[in-house]
């Protein structure tokens, strides 16, 4: 599903953001992706969804080399993820149901489609009955699920989600990743950044783990 072939990450007069990585992910895991920050786990997210190239390696999504994809082909592959950004990135001063709409719309789904699959979506996250509500209105946790909506309702075959519960205590933060689990049994590969080892530990995920740009860690974890 994604593969990772001695990929290196440089920027302009700085260290190795990412060093001689390799992985591969199958499709349908849920993966924990951890690391101090500054440790490369957003810039190894950004390079799955093309967001930035590898200064060295490979990247295959599906088989595709992704590093070889022109930009007027780029949509294809953004269409295959769904993304949940750190800050939520939802237009404050539009409803639940608008945020969750806009992915549909963009690519000219009928209205009634639209409707259909936004009321199943926010049914998923639990947010049925904050639909007319202005997102600046509702809390911090909800305001992640609707980001969590948003990523998900084009039926994507991956998920990423860059510290999803870095904002929220630990009864929301658990909460969040009971929703990922549940998507995650659909199918869709889930890609989970996170640096709290305590929320890690209480789900059997598997872990992948960087430090200073390096890959020193992957295995399978136990819940505790």
């Amino acid at each position: 599903m994604i593969q990772f072939f001695h990929v290196y990450k440089q920027y302009f007069r700085s260290n190795e953001a990412l060093s001689d990585i390799n992985l591969s992910i199958e499709r349908g895991e849920f993966i924990f992706l951890t690391g101090a920050s500054g440790a490369g786990k957003s810039t190894l997210l950004k390079l799955i969804y093309k967001e930035e190239e590898p200064s060295k390696g490979q990247i295959l999504i599906d088989s595709i080399n992704s590093t070889l994809i022109p930009p007027g082909k780029l949509y294809k592959l953004r269409r295959q993820i769904g993304i949940v950004f750190q800050d939520f990135k939802l237009m404050m001063n539009r409803t639940v149901h608008e945020n969750v709409a806009i992915p549909l719309l963009v690519r000219g789904d009928k209205k009634a489609a639209v409707e259909k699959k936004v009321n199943s979506t926010l049914a998923l996250v639990g947010l049925s009955h904050r639909k007319r509500y202005l997102t600046s209105h509702i809390s911090g946790g909800e305001q992640q699920r609707v980001a969590i909506a948003r990523a998900v309702i084009g039926n994507p075959k991956i998920l990423i989600a860059d510290e999803p519960t870095g904002n929220l205590d630990t009864e929301l933060s658990i909460e969040i990743i009971r929703i990922l689990e549940k998507i995650n049994a659909s199918g869709i590969t889930m890609i989970i950044a996170t640096h709290d080892m305590n929320l890690i530990n209480l789900f059997p995920k598997r872990i992948i783990k960087l430090d200073k740009g390096q890959l020193v860690l992957d295995k399978a974890n136990e819940a505790v």
